[in-house]
């Protein structure tokens, strides 16, 4: 047998054996291995869990927070507040500090054209006649006078009534009282503020009219020190009339409420009821001498009395100052609770 015949041979193989020229198949697997997972056994809840077993630090609860603080009950407006924001309404109004500034000239110029004329057309040179009217007490007389008194009175009792009248016009009135349903402290801290700034408005007007129409008069020596007998009462009681006038105006404009109508009544009351009641009847003089202006010139008579048939003293007048102020305040504050906006 040559050698091309033995190449060409082709060489038996038993079943089984591998070529020398093949490569068993590889058979790897290329997904990597798992391990298996340990056997759980699952429950499925049946119920959400309770609250109460839910950690307070882990879950804060801000529905919780805003309905508690939903339900804390606000804090009652103190008297204090109330006082402070009657204050505020009044100091805001640039009206009312013009009519005060009015009234202080127009009260000071009645008292000083009086005094100057005095001065003007004084004749009486003698020792004698100057010491008889300082005696009569006709420089305290001019002082404050009865001119001067009626100016005050109806321009405060004008102010007050607006102080509560203004309130009601505009509608502010049902926003104070929805902030704070207690009408009665809210009545009660306006009285006060009205009441505070009429009277410091008062003894500012009294002292100055006083100074100046002494300054005056002494110039022909007939002026008065502030140390002479009744000056001090005289200025008191010109002084505490601006307060008894502006309590009166604010009650009566608690009562009517009406602008128009609030002027008239007050009018009425603190000025023409005292000018037409007389002093021949009993209870004519007795109603009389119970009017703020009555008082007024009961307290201004420092030298004799004035002649009546029903006199009184100066301890009724200084009652009747009183009884005026807090029976104004009880009708603002009596009126504000019964009476709907």
């Amino acid at each position: 047998m040559t050698r091309k015949q033995i190449a060409r041979t082709p060489i038996s193989r038993s079943p089984g054996t591998p070529s020398p020229t093949t490569h068993p198949p590889v058979t790897e697997n290329l997904t990597p291995a798992r391990t298996p997972a340990p056997a759980t056994t699952e429950t499925t809840p049946t119920s959400p869990p309770s609250p109460a077993s839910v950690p307070r630090q882990d879950t804060p609860s801000v529905v919780s927070r805003s309905h508690f603080r939903s339900h804390i009950p606000e804090p009652r407006p103190r008297f204090v507040d109330l006082v402070a924001s009657e204050w505020v309404k009044l100091r805001s109004l640039r009206s009312t500090w013009i009519a005060y500034a009015v009234t202080a000239l127009a009260v000071i110029a009645f008292n000083a054209g009086t005094a100057y004329d005095m001065y003007k057309y004084w004749t009486a040179e003698d020792t004698a006649d100057r010491a008889d009217f300082v005696r009569d007490g006709m420089p305290l007389q001019v002082a404050f006078t009865g001119n001067a008194a009626m100016v005050m009175v109806l321009a405060l009792g004008a102010i007050g009534a607006l102080a509560m009248v203004g309130e009601y016009s505009t509608g502010t009135v049902r926003t104070t009282f929805a902030a704070v349903p207690a009408r009665h402290a809210v009545t009660a801290a306006k009285a006060i503020v009205v009441g505070a700034v009429a009277t410091a408005f008062g003894v500012l007007v009294a002292g100055a009219s006083f100074v100046l129409t002494q300054a005056i008069l002494d110039g022909r020596g007939v002026g008065v020190p502030f140390g002479e007998p009744g000056a001090h009462r005289v200025v008191l009681a010109s002084a505490l009339l601006a307060p008894v006038s502006a309590l009166a105006g604010l009650a009566l404009g608690t009562v009517v409420r009406h602008t128009a109508a609030t002027m008239i009544t007050t009018v009425g009351v603190v000025l023409v009821l005292p000018n037409i009641l007389s002093e021949d009847r009993y209870w004519s003089a007795l109603a009389g001498h119970a009017m703020p202006f009555r008082a007024w010139g009961r307290l201004m008579d420092i030298g004799a009395p004035t002649p009546s048939d029903f006199a009184w003293s100066t301890g009724g007048a200084w009652t009747v100052y009183a009884l005026w102020v807090l029976g104004s305040a009880a009708v603002a504050t009596v009126g504000v609770r019964r009476r709907d906006l």
